[in-house]
């Protein structure tokens, strides 16, 4: 372009008659102005002139010719692409190289479109249904059966067991005991109240116990510790007229050492081994 500027505010050779560009309100010479400002082409690495076009993205820059698919070549000049590991790529391109399946379908999920994501898998929106009622899930809750989703009126419907101690629909999870099932809140011990669930119990007349509520109601108190002995606990246990200990509890009163395995004598509410006990 051509005005009234006189000269180039860098080298200050006079601009009559030339081109020039104007930056900040101050005029270059179009040698000048390259040098100073002229940004880099992400292709072939030259300045992009002033009179060039410059095509930017994410703070990266292109001649118009070089602005091209890196796998095909083609032009993206106007046209959509879409950026992977900092390569720019036709939405052709991008979807035979990097495009999710369809879980559903198994068609490409083109760029653009939108997708639906649940545990690691991708459908197209249309594609993301209720199994049963072939209704769209969208973002709405849903259960997964034999790999199938379902939304929740229909899973429901279909197949929820109802809990045994609220009636009300188990829809996740849950316990069974008895063969009945339970909300994993609603399973209970019978004793104290609470929460059973993944936590060891003790089943007595259909109910279930924790451990220390079982010891207290009716199991078996070890004459040792005091303790209950209960199949929560050790797995072997002596009995020796009308007492009990657990195993490693039935030790010399005197020496501790122990005596599951040995003879031993009694002395009054003792029992010792036979050294102690002849001592």
């Amino acid at each position: 372009m051509t005005s009234n500027h006189t000269d180039c505010h860098y080298c200050l050779q006079s601009l009559r008659g030339r081109k020039y560009a104007l930056r900040e309100e101050n005029a270059y010479c179009v040698r000048c102005y390259d040098n100073l400002f002229a940004n880099s082409c992400e292709e072939c690495k030259q300045p992009i002139e002033c009179d060039s076009k410059d095509l930017a993205y994410k703070g990266r820059h292109w001649h118009e010719a070089c602005f091209k698919c890196a796998k095909c070549n083609r032009s993206l000049v106007e046209k959509p692409f879409a950026a992977k590991d900092e390569l720019l790529l036709c939405t052709g391109c991008y979807s035979d190289e990097y495009s999710s399946k369809c879980f559903h379908c198994q068609r490409t999920i083109m760029p653009g479109s939108r997708k639906m994501e649940f545990k690691g898998s991708s459908w197209h929106e249309s594609c993301f249904v209720c199994q049963h009622c072939r209704q769209p899930l969208g973002t709405k809750p849903l259960i997964t059966k034999d790999n199938e989703n379902y939304c929740v009126p229909c899973y429901e419907k279909q197949f929820a067991h109802h809990c045994y101690s609220c009636k009300k629909i188990i829809t996740s999870g849950g316990v069974t005991y008895h063969d009945q099932p339970w909300h994993k809140e609603c399973f209970l011990c019978a004793g104290c109240k609470t929460q059973l669930s993944g936590q060891r119990f003790i089943s007595k007349d259909e109910h279930p116990y924790c451990e220390d509520c079982f010891g207290k109601l009716y199991a078996k108190k070890c004459a040792a510790c005091r303790r209950p002995i209960t199949a929560l606990g050790s797995a072997k246990f002596v009995s020796f007229e009308e007492r009990q200990w657990h195993e490693e509890c039935f030790n010399c009163a005197k020496c501790c050492v122990p005596l599951a395995d040995l003879g031993f004598l009694t002395q009054g509410n003792d029992v010792v081994c036979h050294k102690c006990g002849s001592a």
